[in-house]
């Protein structure tokens, strides 16, 4: 079985003296919004400073001042995008960021990069980079190309996990697994105790957490199949500091790290991540909105000869 477990992110800004997203906003506007890229909510948390729903496919954080939405599987999330443009107006918007990251099988998608920008540059003047090689992991990012100017201090880190141990696989994919079984086993006690948790186990498989602190958020998204398992991380918490406890967790066979406006990647990736992984792609951009962006991709150097995958040609196989 498989899903596509790779995610498309967007990430709105609003004048915050004209709306306020979490307190001017109703949920039929988010149920409609998150609808036009084909997913739907299955539950909601919420503090005084952050709301964050839980999605059929993955996340939709909203402060008063911005959003973020991740949506993954065969979702259009830029027709989400376009919506929220359409009905708030581009005269309470600073700033559009869209971002994309490559699929395991991209031809298999309704829509490439290249057909969402274009579809965005009907409303918006932007930019767009590619973070890493084309024949690798990569990352695309678009953003709004104006006077807008984040705040250095406007931090957010990716962790982003392939292939999974065959340990962490099966566990994760063992039938009648609770969301406290694996909120133990990723050990998010640890380090997010006092954060409020929504999380949810899929059918057969995968799993879904949202967690808020304040202005904090978490998720996380587990696509645990074996043929493509995913795993992926998001935070405004400085991942990079944590990252040797999730891959001593995971063990992924490699795995991508993203950092918007952390000035000391370098020291710090050299600092806590383990030896055992060689980094294969190294990418930093300072973007003209003020946004310092460093893309890294770590392997695990293969020591061992594995067997060929055998193909099923009479079944469905994305893969052929």
């Amino acid at each position: 079985m498989f899903f596509e477990g790779s995610e498309k992110k967007a990430q709105i800004v609003v004048k915050d003296k004209k709306i306020s997203l979490l307190d001017d906003i109703t949920d039929d506007f988010w149920t409609a919004f998150v609808q036009c890229c084909n997913a739907q909510i299955l539950s909601s948390i919420r503090n005084d400073d952050c709301k964050a729903f839980l999605l059929s496919e993955s996340s939709l954080f909203v402060w008063h001042d911005r959003l973020l939405i991740l949506t993954c599987g065969n979702t259009r999330l830029v027709h989400s995008v376009e919506f929220f443009i359409q009905h708030i107006g581009m005269d309470k918007i600073k700033q559009v960021i869209y971002q994309r990251k490559n699929e395991y099988f991209s031809h298999a998608q309704p829509s490439s990069f290249g057909d969402d920008i274009k579809l965005l540059g009907q409303y918006v003047m932007g930019k767009a980079y590619r973070f890493g090689e084309l024949d690798s992991h990569h990352n695309y990012i678009f953003h709004q190309d104006n006077s807008f100017q984040a705040d250095k201090l406007d931090k957010t880190y990716e962790l982003l996990a392939y292939q999974i141990s065959d340990r962490a696989s099966e566990k994760l994919t063992t039938v009648g697994l609770t969301a406290q079984e694996i909120r133990q086993f990723l050990q998010l006690d640890k380090f997010f105790a006092d954060f409020t948790l929504d999380d949810f186990v899929f059918d057969p498989f995968g799993y879904s957490v949202n967690a808020i602190k304040g202005k904090e958020y978490l998720t996380i998204h587990v696509t645990p199949q074996a043929n493509s398992s995913y795993v992926s991380i998001e935070s405004n918490i400085n991942l990079i500091k944590i990252a040797a406890d999730f891959l001593a967790i995971l063990a992924p066979k490699s795995f991508d790290l993203l950092s918007f406006n952390d000035f000391d990647f370098a020291n710090l990736t050299d600092e806590f991540i383990p030896k055992n992984y060689v980094s294969k792609s190294l990418v930093s951009e300072h973007l003209s909105n003020n946004y310092f962006v460093c893309f890294a991709n770590y392997i695990l150097p293969q020591k061992k000869f594995m067997q060929a995958t055998v193909l099923d040609l009479a079944g469905e196989n994305h893969a052929l």
